[in-house]
């Protein structure tokens, strides 16, 4: 088991940067999932913490040691990679316990090593094979035990159930959760997918353009996002943003924009209008025939079996709204929806930082 420190860590190709400024601290046994789109430099964070790339600026230590110079090999951390990188010509007994030979451990260290971490993984009847004969998911296995044989403080995995389709990469997230809390090591797991990090992270890292816009639970980013990149990013459908102001009337606070006029139930004085950036997640907006406070024209209509998305055209915003099956719309309809002031989230139009306010203040006040 390990704990990482990660300070002020970038990564310059040239005068561009892969990874500005990345400090986290990763906790012994801890799940923690590097998360982003395609380019934001979570593989390239990854890699640095591996060895395999050398940092331009900023420390990595494990355990309170500083590795940022050491070679990978003298590093207690194994990488998974996304390929799994296994040796055709090898059986599955080699490719696991060629880390150990490469050690030069005693073969008998070797055979029993490979035969525990093969009947963790349920690998035991496929000891003899070669990679060819596997399918995605026993391969993946096999790389996992690879990296599980040394016994390393944490493991380093790259997106490695990218190559496995749909249902096999819903089984092998349960494997690989349960694998955790078995093992009680420190996962540090990169994907581009919310599902994978929704699902397994104890904690998640958001990144964007190579910097971290958030860290927290995934109920924390889900709830509460600290940015308008994270509300837009998680969540399927997204979560939708629209332009709006915040104005003070009859008393009280409202938030206004084309098809929307939503009460917060504060009251303020009379003041300036607040222009913002409003979300509100599709599950979030539920029929309200009388007195709703979002109203649009029904655009499309998705059936997902057990739930519809319903798209709206208000002005020139357009909403998702999801229901259960059957919602009684049509395309053509108007539809009205009432929000609970809870679930409204509002960013400041240009830094896109989460705004928050607060009885008798205004305007809103910014969350740095």
């Amino acid at each position: 088991m390990a704990r990482l420190h990660i300070d002020a860590v970038s990564k310059t190709y040239g005068t561009e940067f892969a990874v500005r400024e990345v400090s986290l601290d990763i906790a012994d046994g801890e799940f923690l999932v590097l998360l982003g789109p395609s380019g934001c430099g979570k593989s390239t964070l990854l890699r640095m913490i591996a060895g395999l790339e050398q940092p331009s600026a900023g420390r990595i230590r494990l355990d309170g040691t500083d590795i940022t110079d050491s070679a990978p090999q003298s590093r207690n951390l194994a990488m998974v990679f996304q390929s799994y990188a296994l040796y055709p010509h090898l059986t599955v007994a080699e490719n696991i316990g060629f880390p150990l030979r490469a050690r030069r451990q005693p073969r008998a260290r070797i055979a029993a090593r490979v035969t525990e971490v093969a009947r963790t993984l349920e690998l035991s009847a496929l000891l003899g094979r070669r990679p060819a004969a596997l399918s995605g998911g026993q391969r993946q296995r096999v790389a996992l035990a690879r990296a599980m044989v040394r016994d390393p403080g944490a493991f380093l995995m790259d997106e490695p159930l990218s190559n496995l389709d749909a249902k096999l990469r819903s089984a092998t997230r349960a494997e690989l959760v349960a694998l955790h809390r078995r093992l009680g090591a420190t996962f540090l797991y990169v994907t581009h997918d919310q599902v994978e990090a929704m699902t397994m992270a104890t904690r998640i890292a958001l990144l964007d353009a190579g910097r971290v816009q958030q860290v927290g639970t995934p109920e924390e980013l889900y709830d509460r996002p600290r940015t308008a990149f994270v509300a837009g990013f998680l969540g399927a459908p997204p979560m939708n943003l629209f332009p709006a102001v915040v104005s003070s009337r009859d008393g009280g606070l409202r938030v206004l924009s084309e098809g929307v006029d939503l009460a917060l139930d504060i009251t303020a004085d009379s003041g300036e209008d607040t222009a913002v950036l409003a979300g509100i997640r599709p599950e979030h907006l539920r029929p309200d025939r009388t007195a709703g406070a979002v109203r649009g024209l029904v655009r499309m209509v998705e059936n997902l079996g057990s739930e519809e998305l319903v798209h709206l055209d208000c002005g020139s915003n357009t909403l998702c709204a999801r229901l259960p099956r059957p919602a009684g719309l049509r395309v053509g309809d108007t539809a009205a929806f009432g929000v609970d002031p809870d679930h409204l989230h509002l960013f400041h139009p240009e830094s896109g930082l989460r705004l928050t306010w607060r009885e008798q203040s205004t305007p809103l006040r910014r969350i740095s």
